[in-house]
């Protein structure tokens, strides 16, 4: 009986290493948090930017202003605008007025155009990257 005992456990000590090991058939993925309009005005005061989908977007980036990009659908609108806190939700600015038209572009996802008072603003998704 004592030898039918060792080889059953080790059997299952074999079983519980293997499985400890192996990710069954599940992937490791990274993913990349966004930053919050807090994060973002404490590193900015001065930062002009609204959420979107549940990502800061910023504007007056350098290398986003030499992009030569075209505007796309129009996605949304600035439904609120918050300039007292950093307390951000869905198509909310600090900046930015109600009623600012949303656009996507054709040629990147990260960047997103609007057109505010008759001007053509590019704003960039700010991550934690």
């Amino acid at each position: 009986m004592g030898l039918k005992r060792l080889f059953f456990g080790s059997i299952i000590i074999v079983l519980f290493i293997l499985c400890g090991c192996s990710n069954l058939g599940e992937t490791n993925e990274v993913t990349i948090d966004s930053i919050d309009a807090e994060e973002v005005l404490t590193l900015d005061p001065d930062a002009d930017i609204f959420q979107y989908d549940g990502v800061i977007y910023e504007t007056n980036i350098e290398w986003v202003e030499d992009l030569s990009l075209t505007k796309d659908v129009q996605i949304g609108e600035i439904k609120t605008k918050n300039d007292i806190s950093t307390d951000f939700v869905d198509e909310m600015s600090n900046k930015l007025p109600v009623g600012a038209k949303i656009f996507s572009t054709k040629e990147r996802g990260d960047i997103l155009i609007v057109e505010s008072d008759g001007k053509i603003l590019k704003y960039l998704a700010i991550d934690e990257g």
